[in-house]
C-alpha cells in the first residue's frame, strides 16, 4: 500500500496548467471573487459530462453569456429573457430550458440562503462518515424548488432532463458531477481546487467516478466493482482514506487526467511506457 501512496503522491504534485486548462474547473479560475467562483462551479460541474472537447465548448458558450460576474448574472436572471437567449442551447440531454432552470434554481437558493453553501448546509450532517445523506437532501431540495417561470408549472415536467443535473446517491447514481462540484468547493486550495466552503469537511467527500476513475481505480486495485455507481464511488474512497484520512479525494484530479489529458483509455498501450502508475497498473491488470 505504501508503494501505491508514493505513486499517487508523486502523481498529485505532477499536475500542471496543461491539465487545468483541459478541465471544466478552469472556468472557475477565471474569477477572483469567491461568490462568482461558487456560481461558476455549479454551472461548470453541471455540464461536465461527455467528451472533454464538447464540455469545454458548451461552457464557453454559457460563460460568454454570463459575463464578468456569474453571481450578479444569477441575482438578476430573468427566466423569460433567458429562455429566448438560450432557445438554441443543447448539451447532449439538456436544452435551454434546463439551463434556465439551473440559473433560476440558483437565484432561488441565493435569495433564500445567501449562497449555495448555506443552502447546502440546511441538510448537511457533520457527524456522518461521508456526504451521502447530505447530498441526498441537497439534490432533493434543489429539485423541489418552484420552476414555474421556466416550465410553466412548479414541478419539473416529465420531458425535462433537468433532474439529470441533480441525481441522488439514494438512486444508486455515482453522482459524479455533484461529487466533483463538492471537491472543487470544499477541498483545500491547491491550484486546482478552490476551498470556497468552510462548513463541509473534506474528509466526508466521495470521489467523482467516471469512466476514467472507474477503469484506473481497478487497475490500481482500489476496487473490484464493475459498475460505476455510488457503491463503487464509496468503495474507491474507502481505499483512498487509507492514504489520506482527512482528504481522500485529493488524488481524483490527477488520476482522472491520466485518461482525460494523458491518453489512457485501456486499449492503446503506447502511452503506458511513460505512465507514472505503469508498474502497479500492470501488476493488477494481469491478476
Amino acid at each position: 500500500m505504501s508503494d501505491i501512496r508514493a505513486v499517487l503522491d508523486a502523481l498529485y504534485i505532477s499536475r500542471t496548467s496543461r491539465h487545468l486548462d483541459n478541465d471544466p474547473v478552469s472556468f472557475c479560475h477565471r474569477f477572483a471573487d469567491p461568490a462568482d467562483r461558487e456560481i461558476s462551479a455549479v454551472v461548470a460541474s453541471s455540464f461536465a459530462y461527455g467528451s472533454i472537447g464538447v464540455i469545454l465548448r458548451t461552457l464557453e458558450v454559457i460563460f460568454a453569456e454570463v459575463g464578468s460576474s456569474p453571481r450578479r448574472y444569477v441575482e438578476r436572471f430573468d427566466p423569460q429573457s433567458g429562455l429566448r437567449r438560450f432557445s438554441g442551447f443543447k448539451h447532449r440531454f439538456n436544452d435551454g430550458r434546463d439551463l434556465c432552470a439551473l440559473f433560476w434554481g440558483m437565484r432561488q437558493m441565493v435569495e433564500c440562503s445567501g449562497s449555495i453553501e448555506n443552502f447546502f448546509l440546511q441538510g448537511y450532517r457533520s457527524d456522518d462518515s461521508d456526504i451521502s445523506s447530505s447530498l441526498n437532501h441537497y439534490a432533493g431540495a434543489v429539485r423541489a424548488l418552484d420552476y414555474s417561470p421556466v416550465y410553466g408549472t412548479p414541478d419539473i415536467p416529465a420531458d425535462s432532463s433537468y433532474p439529470f443535473l441533480f441525481p441522488a446517491p439514494a438512486s444508486g447514481s455515482a453522482c459524479k458531477r455533484l461529487c466533483m462540484f463538492l471537491r472543487w468547493v470544499v477541498r483545500p486550495a491547491d491550484g486546482i481546487d478552490l476551498h470556497l466552503w468552510e462548513g463541509v469537511s473534506p474528509a466526508q467527500l466521495i470521489i467523482p467516478v467516471d469512466t476514467h476513475i472507474s477503469r484506473i481505480s481497478r487497475y490500481l486495485g482500489l476496487t473490484n466493482r464493475k459498475n460505476a455507481d455510488w457503491r463503487m464511488a464509496v468503495d474507491i474512497t474507502s481505499a483512498l482514506r487509507s492514504f489520506d484520512r482527512d482528504d481522500p479525494v485529493k488524488y481524483d484530479f490527477a488520476l482522472a487526467h491520466l485518461g482525460i489529458s494523458d491518453g489512457c483509455n485501456g486499449k492503446d498501450m503506447s502511452c503506458c511506457q511513460a505512465c507514472p502508475i505503469v508498474k502497479i497498473c500492470s501488476q493488477n491488470r494481469t491478476k
